[in-house]
């Protein structure tokens, strides 16, 4: 479709006028030398992993982590505060570098839109970003899919490993959300096609080898994670692996680029590194540990973000990712609106323009639980109000009025003004990391059992009352525990939009259990998958999805993305 000039939408006319700064030149603002600068175009670039090599031993700056409340399709903007944040920390003196996660084209062609930031707190080239970017995203598919077809192929040339067509574990993947592919056939068509069996697609930032992607600290790690990865069970419940099939040295050779952090900036040319995308509501929702590490060496700030609320994000970038990488953040920024707090507080999202300060206060409590969630892993916490248009001077003030365990609440408009929006959320932000002294701790140690680990986060993060499974999966948790998978920490698959399982439940549910539907080792990955609820690992595109209003004008520009 051609569209005409009429139809930009704010936030990507806002970034089509951007004044972009050559790549070398956000480079140097790090101290990246031109010759570890992998050009992709005018503003886009791979780092060089041999930088790593030039700062092993320079000190590690502050790490910030960005959370939010539950979130709501009204969108709380947690990336446009991460970006906004970023830009700030450099305006009043602290040299800073973002950390995002890449986006899927999923979502961006779905309902939730690009994830490049909004307003005047973006990171760019936005299109670029929102769309294949740099090629890492097709890259882990094609590694993804490398094993997948290596599986079929070896069962249909003889399968001297005894693998059992019916106990293959490792499906395909395509980075679109696709209902249609959740359950497929293949095989079909005669002896020459291989073995028809049932199978399914996953989206792929679900994929195993994007959470391996994500927790490996070098090349050198790569193939042997690759390795490890269980993809199906003999007749007798043997494990078979990548390794057996001898994949992991094709699959390490298509990600062998890819593993290279993408370097960026914001609207405000501060550098911005992109790397990893994995979903928090179906994986451990991070960015790479390379490109947090990194930043963290070149930087006196990092600011990351952690996908969805703090029951997800937060708890996994604590758990898995702070866990495998030797790193916690100094201070956690909460991200709620007044939006948010009044679908938490029973507002539909069609009356969320009516003012309505009594829904805002039965809200909090739903902010309120996230603060005390950061609070069980003895974070500071400072909560970002992300201000919009329609918002009240008395809606406001419930929230900034609200003192709840001593945390400071600032107002922040970022989106209208970018980095100067968000000075005084910056300057609480360094006196909590700089100021505030605690000892960081997890919720559970290595040792403890997973089912009990499971039950822990239910009980203290999501505030349920206990977990339940039939006996079927409570005894494949019990294999697993005595198969040596039971010191790997725990990854629970669960809806975003509630605290609960319940996508309807708002608020801050009480009085309710965690259904548990089943588990599996990523052996790879070195965390154990759970899934609860409904949470399916291929989305659907909804109603209307956002692809229905993205297209190019006849200047050549993609217009209606976000």
């Amino acid at each position: 479709m051609l569209y005409t000039k009429t139809m930009q939408q704010t936030s990507i006319q806002i970034a089509h006028q951007a004044r972009m700064q050559s790549i070398e030149k956000i480079a140097a603002k790090l101290g990246i030398a031109e010759q570890h600068v992998e050009r992709y175009g005018k503003f886009k670039a791979k780092i060089d992993m041999s930088v790593m090599d030039h700062v092993q031993d320079v000190p590690t700056g502050k790490l910030v982590l960005v959370s939010a409340m539950t979130p709501t399709p009204a969108g709380e903007g947690k990336t446009t505060t991460t970006i906004g944040l970023g830009d700030a920390l450099n305006r009043v003196g602290k040299k800073t570098t973002i950390c995002l996660r890449e986006p899927s084209m999923g979502p961006c062609f779905g309902l939730k839109g690009g994830a490049t930031g909004g307003g005047r707190s973006q990171v760019v080239p936005m299109e670029d970003i929102n769309l294949h970017f740099n090629g890492d995203m097709h890259a882990i598919g094609v590694a993804h899919n490398l094993l997948a077809a290596m599986i079929d192929n070896h069962i249909h040339q003889g399968n001297q490993l005894g693998i059992d067509p019916r106990r293959v574990s490792w499906q395909r993947v395509v980075d679109m959300s696709d209902r249609a592919l959740r359950k497929v056939v293949t095989g079909l068509g005669g002896i020459g096609n291989s073995v028809p069996r049932e199978s399914s697609f996953d989206i792929t930032v679900a994929s195993e080898v994007m959470a391996i992607f994500c927790l490996i600290e070098c090349l050198a790690e790569l193939p042997e994670r690759l390795g490890r990865i269980i993809v199906a069970q003999t007749s007798d419940r043997q494990p078979v692996t990548a390794a057996q099939l001898k994949a992991h040295g094709a699959m390490t050779a298509l990600l062998r680029d890819a593993i290279k952090p993408n370097l960026v900036q914001t609207l405000e040319n501060n550098p911005a590194i992109i790397h990893g995308g994995p979903f928090a509501n179906i994986a451990h929702g991070c960015n790479s540990v390379i490109a947090t590490k990194l930043a963290m060496r070149l930087s006196e700030y990092t600011v990351t973000e952690a996908g969805f609320g703090a029951d997800l994000g937060a708890e996994k970038f604590i758990h898995i990712k702070c866990r495998r990488a030797g790193i916690m953040p100094h201070a956690v920024v909460l991200v709620t609106t007044v939006r948010a707090l009044k679908i938490h507080g029973a507002v539909s999202p069609e009356d969320l323009d009516k003012p309505n300060v009594g829904a805002v206060e039965m809200g909090l409590a739903n902010l309120e639980k996230h603060i005390e969630n950061l609070h069980h892993f003895h974070l500071p916490v400072v909560v970002a109000v992300n201000q919009f248009a329609t918002d009240t001077d008395d809606e406001l003030r419930a929230i900034l009025d609200c003192d709840y365990l001593g945390v400071q609440i600032i107002k922040c408009d970022h989106w209208a003004r970018g980095g100067a929006g968000a000075c005084e959320l910056a300057e609480a932000v360094v006196q909590v990391a700089e100021h505030h002294h605690t000892n960081p701790k997890f919720l559970y140690e290595e040792a403890m059992p997973l089912w009990q680990k499971v039950r822990t986060i239910a009980r203290e993060i999501y505030g349920a009352d206990d977990i339940e499974a039939d006996k079927r999966l409570r005894n494949k948790f019990h294999t697993l525990q005595n198969s040596g998978f039971g010191h790997l920490p725990v990854c629970i698959a669960k809806t975003q939009y509630s605290l609960s399982t319940d996508p309807g439940l708002k608020g801050r549910p009480r009085n309710f259990n965690v259904p548990l539907r089943d588990v599996k080792v990523c052996a790879g990955a070195g965390f154990v998958l759970v899934l609860t609820g409904d949470v399916l690992t291929m989305p659907g595109l909804p109603p209307i999805p956002s692809a229905e209003a993205i297209g190019v004008d006849e200047d050549g520009k993609i217009v209606g993305l976000f």
